[in-house]
């Protein structure tokens, strides 16, 4: 199921960065179709393990069946805990896909996708309260313009905003098509698809709270990790790579580097890849999702 589901980026360059043991305990926090949890159980002897995480139902009915596998229904932001209630206090490597998969993508009726006119949702965790048409049709503007701005990096976030609020004042907005019709006055020629796109960006890291749960899990990885485990991670887009790399760089998302009495920094990781790890032609002919991954490795000191 998983080749239709979602291709795994950058499988190879993944698999390589863990480094994985045949005896040793990894996560994958976010399973998705299952393409790099399949490969790291393969690599995985009898005394290994592999817990996975993924908030979307859907991706349950990928679940691997194999007894060194184990997957979890939660959110990555609630990864620490939950593996204390499976007994795990630290593990060898966590791998982050943090991009949305294909299924998603596809899947008409959830609202992610442009392409289809559907209900504007975008819960990953389909149980959670707050969707795309709540947030439109209740954010205050000031809100809506730093959505758009900060996280769809729109160029008229603000007139974005002030169209928004005008238009639910005379009626609610509801659907993909009734959002695309009434902003379309606001896109520049020829740019249609790359504004929709961060258009529904913007309302989807909102929706799920994206970037909140991107620091939580960083933070739990430096106590999860042991020494000389690798975190490895895969974003998509500026906000959260620019996060990765200063968590991996300083241990820390803002500032700089502290220090000890005698002027040592103190940081929780040796960067592997002082430059994000990019797809390769070959992948990226045959997968044009790649096109915007950049992979980043660190070790934990």
């Amino acid at each position: 199921m998983d080749s239709v589901y979602h291709v795994p980026v950058m499988l190879r360059e993944c698999m390589d960065a863990l480094v994985i043991k045949p005896d040793g305990v990894y996560v994958d926090v976010t399973f998705g179709g299952g393409g790099h949890s399949r490969e790291i159980v393969k690599q995985l002897g009898p005394g290994g393990k592999l817990y996975a995480f993924d908030q979307d139902p859907d991706a349950l009915r990928n679940a691997v069946v194999d007894e060194r596998f184990v997957l979890i229904h939660q959110n990555f932001r609630f990864l620490k805990n939950n593996l204390r209630l499976h007994g795990v206090r630290e593990v060898d490597g966590i791998l982050a896909d943090l991009g949305v998969s294909s299924h998603q993508f596809d899947s008409a009726g959830r609202g992610f996708s442009t392409r289809f006119d559907a209900a504007l949702d975008m819960r990953m965790d389909q149980s959670g309260e707050r969707d795309a048409k709540y947030v439109l049709n209740t954010y205050p503007e000031p809100e809506l313009h730093r959505i758009f701005g900060m996280y769809g990096e729109v160029h008229n976030a603000r007139t974005l905003a002030k169209t928004i609020v005008a238009a639910r004042a005379i009626q609610p907005i509801h659907t993909v098509e009734e959002l695309k019709n009434l902003v379309k006055n606001l896109v520049p020629r020829g740019k249609e698809h790359k504004y929709y796109a961060q258009l529904f960006q913007a309302l989807r890291i909102e929706v799920n709270g994206e970037l909140e749960a991107l620091q939580e899990f960083l933070q739990q990885s430096i106590l999860l990790l042991k020494p000389k485990g690798r975190l490895v991670v895969m974003s998509y887009h500026s906000l959260e790579d620019r996060l990765v790399k200063s968590f991996m760089a300083k241990g820390k998302f803002k500032g700089e580097v502290e220090k000890d009495f005698f002027g040592h920094e103190i940081k929780p990781f040796k960067v592997i890849s002082r430059k994000a790890i990019t797809a390769g032609e070959d992948e990226l002919a045959r997968n044009s999702r790649a096109r915007s991954a950049k992979l980043r490795v660190a070790e934990k000191i």
